[in-house]
């Protein structure tokens, strides 16, 4: 984008919100996506079903979403090396050597740093030692697009949250609203830090903010996302559209117990997890 243009975007859209009251104005946009009308994890897993039998009746009508199978990581612990690695280096994810300036999609953590909301003191060893992969939740109420104030980030047709970077204006009002905190901000210029572009892939620059996009690309044209794809059988992690009662990933949910980041924030996470 051009420097005078991306200037010009970025004064006019924190004018626009100082003109609405600054950071006032952020403080109510977060507030109306949910964030402050938590009603207790319970309550948000109800509406998080309620709003998945709702979409149902509209045909056509997708939402994408993605479960993570947590016992195959445990089973396989290589499989989290292979995910991070098929994720960055299809979607051309710099490796930014200081930890201050790194750029992640999709990232091992460990279960405290995922689940605060299911943490507790006296954990079973399984949990104590386990690493898990954390990405975008791809919310129904994404906070991040209704701060967002040039519509560089969205929901798409099929509710994956997408970003256009050429929009993008860095103010990271975005960072700020994600509570889950899966956006990473170009302190720097990225491209020396790609050792091997994928030219099929456009590349971010100095400036953006960026972040998992399920791959919107690939299942676009029909296909699985990168990570999904390397647990090949592994089923570790399994994508479809949860609007489908039919589908693999509905099935699963139907069958086995699953839980969500911090649910009670309300932004219903389109991201399940199988403990």
């Amino acid at each position: 984008m051009d420097i005078k243009r991306r200037n010009f975007l970025k004064v006019a859209g924190i004018t626009t919100l100082a003109g609405l009251g600054g950071t006032a104005v952020v403080g109510r946009l977060v507030a109306s996506s949910g964030l402050a009308q938590a009603a207790g994890g319970q309550g948000a897993a109800q509406a998080g079903q309620a709003n998945l039998n709702g979409n149902q009746t509209n045909p056509g009508v997708k939402r994408y979403g993605m479960i993570i199978n947590l016992k195959s990581f445990r089973d396989d612990p290589t499989l989290g090396e292979k995910i991070v690695e098929a994720c960055h280096s299809y979607n051309n994810v710099p490796d930014v050597p200081n930890p201050k300036d790194e750029i992640k999609w999709i990232w091992m953590t460990r279960y405290e740093n995922a689940f605060h909301e299911n943490y507790h003191l006296y954990r079973d060893e399984a949990t104590e030692k386990q690493e898990l992969p954390v990405l975008c939740n791809h919310c129904d109420k994404p906070p991040c697009v209704r701060v967002c104030p040039t519509k560089a980030t969205f929901r798409n047709r099929d509710g994956v949250v997408v970003m256009d970077y050429h929009r993008c204006i860095g103010c990271r009002f975005c960072m700020a609203a994600c509570p889950y905190g899966m956006r990473s901000f170009n302190y720097i210029e990225p491209a020396p830090y790609i050792s091997n572009l994928n030219q099929n892939k456009p590349r971010r620059m100095r400036g953006v903010v960026e972040k998992c996009n399920f791959c919107v690309g690939r299942i676009e044209v029909g296909q699985l996302p990168a990570c999904v794809e390397a647990c090949g059988e592994s089923k570790a992690l399994v994508f479809g559209d949860l609007n489908d009662p039919d589908s693999e990933i509905r099935k699963l949910l139907r069958e086995n117990h699953t839980i969500l980041r911090n649910p009670s924030l309300g932004t219903l996470p389109s991201v399940f997890y199988i403990v």
